[in-house]
């Protein structure tokens, strides 16, 4: 609901066009177990509690409304605390829409993994309409001993149609310290995103990032996935910390699931253990 002071009763608010929504997730660890103190779903989001696997806890985002459309700001932030173990996915794509306005939609995921802690960051993919306009954020703030597991995937467009534009940032800090900070533009607009040197035709990218504290021991090598180039392709790079990222292309997102998940199982590391699906 929107209130407006009497005085301006009679004057639009262009601001107020699009839906300002925050869903808020926070994970505990008590007698051996995860246990959910806030699961508090807002706006679009409605947050169901999974049966839970072991010591840790499962959450499930469902959709409750048509979103992100142009104009909307939408958030979600999820903290697992000392010695917890989250697993969040979704129960369906995300789907990104020409809204009601000409401006840019927001998505912003912030996730903080406090001392031997684990998050599993792994929903369905993000699909950007024709028209769609979208703006998508990852701030991540991990202690020196928490575990991480983030995959995100968007395909460009429904099948037959053009794709929308997006733009994404990945930020994380590791004990205070950046340890990952890039962005990615696609779609109508941006210079070269779908030639040689980018997407190569391709119409569905992402990535995964593993972060755990076993790889300052031992971290797997660089890796090539995926055979004929038309069927998409994904490669695995060690970081400069205790930490992989797999970069995949795909012509959809079936490939590209594909190409992630071989990546995810070949680094063998307790942190990729959770179910993907």
């Amino acid at each position: 609901m929107t209130l407006t002071h009497p005085h301006t009763a009679s004057a639009p608010d262009h601001t107020a066009v699009g839906v300002r929504a925050t869903a808020r997730i926070l994970a505990a660890a008590r007698g051996g177990t995860t246990t959910l103190p806030v699961l508090d779903g807002d706006g679009p989001f409605e947050l169901r509690r999974l049966r839970s696997h072991g010591p840790q806890a499962r959450v499930c985002i469902v959709g409750a409304m048509t979103a992100p459309l142009g104009g909307d700001r939408l958030r979600i932030e999820a903290t697992a605390q000392h010695g917890a173990a989250l697993h969040l996915t979704s129960a369906a794509a995300t789907l990104a829409l020409r809204g009601p306005t000409p401006e840019h939609a927001t998505y912003d995921v912030h996730l903080s993994v406090g001392e031997h802690a684990q998050l599993h960051w792994l929903p369905k993919p993000l699909i950007c309409a024709a028209g769609s306009d979208l703006r998508q954020t990852w701030t991540i703030d991990l202690a020196p001993t928490a575990r991480l597991v983030l995959r995100e995937e968007q395909v460009l467009g429904r099948t037959g149609e053009p794709p929308g534009h997006v733009t994404t940032r990945l930020t994380v800090r590791r004990d205070g310290r950046t340890l990952l900070d890039q962005q990615a533009a696609y779609g109508p607009g941006e210079p070269g995103w779908d030639g040689p040197a980018v997407l190569a035709g391709n119409r569905a990218t992402g990535q995964l990032l593993v972060i755990d504290p076993a790889f300052e021991e031992s971290s797997p090598e660089v890796r090539l996935f995926g055979g004929a180039p038309e069927d998409g392709q994904a490669v695995l790079t060690p970081l400069a910390g205790p930490a992989v990222l797999v970069t995949a292309v795909a012509p959809d997102g079936l490939h590209l699931r594909h190409l992630l998940s071989a990546a995810q199982n070949a680094s063998h590391r307790p942190a990729t253990s959770s179910n993907t699906h």
